[in-house]
This record gives C-alpha cells, structure tokens and sequence, in this order.
C-alpha cells in the first residue's frame, strides 16, 4: 500500500517534469495512437504534485524521505548543558556563513522533507545563520495571530497545507538550533505590498502614492544595473513565477497603522517562537517616487507651514525629510525588540549607502552610527570582479565594520542566471581578504542544485571546503 503511494508521487513528479521540459520518453508515451499524458495546464500539474505530497506527509511517510539517499545525517547535536539552549539567542562563532530561505522560486518551504535537508546539507557544509522569510506578498509563513486578526489568515494556505503540525518557523528553529545554526527570521517584504493583496485591498488608506496618485510600484525599482538581465522565459520560468505578484504597492512607513503592523509581526516572532533576531532588508525603505498620500502630505505640510512636498521626488530636502521619518521608526524596532530581547541581533540587509539612501530613503549609516543595527549584510550582488571590490572598499562599509559585523551579500545565482562556483570563490576570498565578518549567500536552491553550473554533490563539496579553510 505504502509503495504504492510513493509509486504515484514519482509518477507524477515524472509527469510534471517532461511536461516542463517538453520532453516526452516511453514512460511519458502510451502508444503511437494514444494522447501523451498532458495536464490542462501548468497549475493543475502543480496541484496534482502538492496533493501527493501532502498524501504522503498525512501518511506519516516523511521521515521516509529522510534517509540517506535524499540527506546527509545531521551532525552532533549542540549540548544545551554547557552551550546556549534553544532558548537563548545564538551568536555567530567566527565568521558569518549564511544562506536566505525564501518562498519565490523554492520548493524548500513546500516539500515535507525540505526543511530537515536543507538544514542537514548546511550543517555539514559548516553554514551557521539561516535567514528564513516570514514576511512575503502579504502573507506570512508562521501561525501570525496579527495577519489573522486584520486578514482572517495566520499563514500562507499552501503552507498551511504541507505543514499541517509544525510550520515552518518552528521546524527551522528546532532543527537549525540542534546543529548550532542561528536562525534570524527575515522579513523580506518589509513594506512592499502586492495591490491584491488582503492587506492592501481591505486598508487603502495604508498605502503612499507617486506625485501622480498612483499606488503601483514603478517596474524594475528593486532592479539595480548590477544584476542580471532577464532572458526568454521557459515553461519552468514561467512556473516558477505565475504567483508572482503583477502590480506592487507600497506600505506607508509613517502610517501609524502600518508601523503597527510592522511592529505586531515582529513582536509576535520573537514571542512565539526562539529565534536568534530578527532582519529587515532593502524593502524596508520607501521608494524615491513614493510619499505623496494625503497622510504624508498632510504631515510635511504640518511641519512646513503649510506647504506641500516638492514635486520632484528626488529634491534633496524632500529627501532628507522622508528619509528622517523612516529612521525614527528603525529606532522604534529597535527599542522593541530589545525590550522583548535584548542579545537578539537586529540584522539588516541593504544595498549599497549611496544607491540606499537616494533610491529608497533608507539611511542605514545613520542606523548604524546610532546603535540601532547589530549586523550589516550589504548586498553586492555583482558579476563583474572590479566592481564588486570598489564596492567593498568604500568608506560606507569601512566605517560600519569598525562599528559592528558586516557580513557581504552575494549572489549564487537565479533560475535564469546561473553562477559558477569560481565567481562565488573569489568573492568570498575577496570579502575575507578585505576583514569583512562574513558572507551570507542568496538564496538556498542555487547554492547546489540541478541548475547550477556545477553538479550538486561537486558544489557541495567545494562549499565545504570553502568553509574549512582558515580566516
């Protein structure tokens, strides 16, 4: 019974694959007079896939898939006699080895075995800090008593599905603090909101808008020249992305409401749940073209006698005032969060100063001059070798390494942008020659998969060896 069950998720997982691909082989065949098996479309191939898995997580086949075969044995456990216990946030020993883990593109968060493998793989590859999203499109990816209360909603359905006992905040903690990994929840969306989105639909009000009163978020604003152009989507591509959200908007930072929002998600993740800090990145911001709601408005004009923003939105002083209101609420989560936690690491990931603070008002050298920031991973997210160097020896980053732990975000590769191992070797060697306190990679399914460059086990092993080499 059970073998049959698991010869109908690799039939369908087969299925799903051929179709992807548009490949067809004797198995895929019936005969020359009979139709190939073809799904209606993408997404009820998607379906049939997600219901076998949750078939064979409901049948207590999960630890099943645990095996050697599909991951590594995790290693010893950390003692909680003499080490840190679960309870307690962990530090990083050394330099900072991270990887983020996100819903967009993955299958990690989806699968019933991906969480356990992931963390096995990472263990045994010497990674210490993972930075799993749970903030993402309006949804969160733990049980949120406030997304439930303001939505109806306390997690992303599909992972309510394939996570029925534990979700997957929980799991990542359990595991990750068994083999010594910090886990620093990461909330990537931060104020970008999709305009379909629950929370954008049901509070209008909450939104900014551009001088000319649209909500939408202008294409490409998040799309430095640094990364890598998009080439012609395949039916994968195409897959991988039919969820994504068409039209953005973005939450108002000065918004009483919406800070509440921000506030309550955060509170509630370090309440609930042992995590080792939290971290906000680049949409933690407000887009340049952004500001021009009646709420804003109204308060510029409060504080300007009268007077209405200028029209141009990258007027300096208009600049300078946004970007002021977005700091006092960086040190009102600080403030909370050390009052719930005080040793959680506030970690925050932006891009570069410059392209921070006149692209999306976000002042992170102030931040970190005044205490607010624990630890910077900076984004450089650069193929070409010259550039990414002069960006690590800019005076922004210099400074703030002197202050705290500044780890270097670097790219390990997308769907449609693969990256050999050499490039990521060599920036690494580079952020090491340069004193910085670590790396931290984006994202987990293209450190070693079936669509790096590399093979996944040759990837795996020069990982390892990447991390055992000496700082």
């Amino acid at each position: 019974m059970l073998f049959s069950h698991f010869q109908t998720l690799t039939k369908h997982w087969h299925y799903f694959w051929h179709y992807l691909t548009g490949r067809t082989t004797s198995h895929t065949r019936k005969t020359s007079n009979q139709e190939f098996y073809k799904p209606t479309s993408l997404v009820q191939a998607f379906v049939v896939l997600t219901l076998a898995l949750i078939l064979l997580s409901s049948l207590g086949l999960r630890q099943a898939f645990l095996s050697d075969a599909l991951q590594p044995p995790l290693t010893q456990s950390v003692s909680t006699a003499d080490g840190p216990s679960i309870a307690e946030p962990l530090t990083a020993k050394g330099e900072i080895r991270g990887v983020w883990i996100t819903n967009v593109a993955s299958t990690v968060l989806f699968a019933p075995w991906g969480i356990p493998k992931a963390i096995g793989q990472l263990a045994e590859m010497h990674f210490n800090t993972l930075y799993p999203v749970v903030w993402n499109r309006g949804q969160s990816f733990y049980h949120s008593p406030t997304l439930r209360k303001l939505t109806g909603q306390s997690i992303n359905p599909l992972i309510a599905l394939t996570h029925p006992y534990e979700d997957p905040l929980q799991e990542m903690v359990r595991l990750g603090h068994r083999q010594g990994l910090r886990v620093i929840p990461w909330f990537e969306y931060g104020f970008m909101i999709p305009l379909n989105s629950a929370v954008a639909r049901q509070h209008p009000e909450w939104l900014t808008s551009r001088h000319n009163g649209s909500h939408q978020l202008q294409k490409d604003m998040f799309e430095t020249e640094a990364m890598p152009p998009d080439k012609k989507q395949g039916r994968w591509a195409r897959l991988l992305n039919s969820h994504a959200p068409t039209q953005l908007g973005w939450l108002n930072p000065m918004h009483p409401s919406v800070q509440g929002l921000l506030i309550g998600l955060i509170e509630e993740v370090i309440d609930d749940y042992a995590v080792d800090g939290i971290q906000l990145d680049d949409h933690f911001s407000l887009p340049v073209e952004f500001g021009y709601d009646p709420y804003t408005v109204s308060m510029y004009q409060a504080e300007h006698w009268g007077q209405s923003p200028p029209n141009n939105p990258a007027d300096a002083d208009w600049i300078r005032w946004r970007a002021g209101k977005l700091s006092k609420f960086m040190n009102i989560v600080h403030a909370r969060v050390k009052a719930k936690c005080p040793t959680c690491t506030i970690s925050v990931s932006p891009n570069p100063a410059k392209f921070s603070y006149r692209f999306h008002l976000q002042d992170w050298r102030t931040w970190v001059r005044q205490g607010w920031v624990d630890e910077l991973i900076v984004q450089l997210y650069r193929d070409d070798f010259a550039q990414f160097e002069r960006e690590l020896e800019k005076e922004p980053l210099q400074e703030a390494l002197n202050r705290i732990p500044v780890g270097i975000g670097i790219l390990t590769g997308t769907w449609r942008h693969p990256i050999a191992f050499e490039q990521i070797q060599r920036q690494v060697s580079s952020s090491r020659e340069q004193h910085f306190s670590g790396v931290s990679f984006f994202y987990w399914d293209t450190l070693w998969s079936y669509f790096t460059p590399e093979a996944p086990k040759q990837r795996r092993q020069r990982f390892k060896q990447l991390f055992l080499s000496s700082y």
